[in-house]
């Protein structure tokens, strides 16, 4: 994913996250994945890779857990008036 497609971003609460797997299923730039660790919790939270989200937010409407999921919309490497 180049610059001009990164769109946006996404954080993950991993305390939050019950690893079910559907932001990663769904995502359609398929910048998330299952992580390695374990929360507080016992579960395997998604992570953001790092670069190339849309900022289209499928993953926080997929997902079932309210809170998990926050996606900003913009490019985050910008000011945010210089996004208008």
């Amino acid at each position: 994913m180049n610059a001009e497609t990164e769109r946006g971003s996404t954080a993950i609460d991993h305390d939050l996250c019950k690893g079910c797997g559907l932001c990663v299923l769904y995502c359609p730039p398929h910048v998330l994945s299952v992580g390695g660790e374990l929360n507080r919790h016992g579960y395997h939270p998604a992570a953001y890779d790092g670069a190339g989200c849309t900022g289209c937010a499928i993953c926080f409407y997929v997902c079932p857990e309210p809170g998990a999921i926050t996606v900003t919309r913009g490019d985050p490497r910008q000011p945010e008036e210089d996004q208008r």
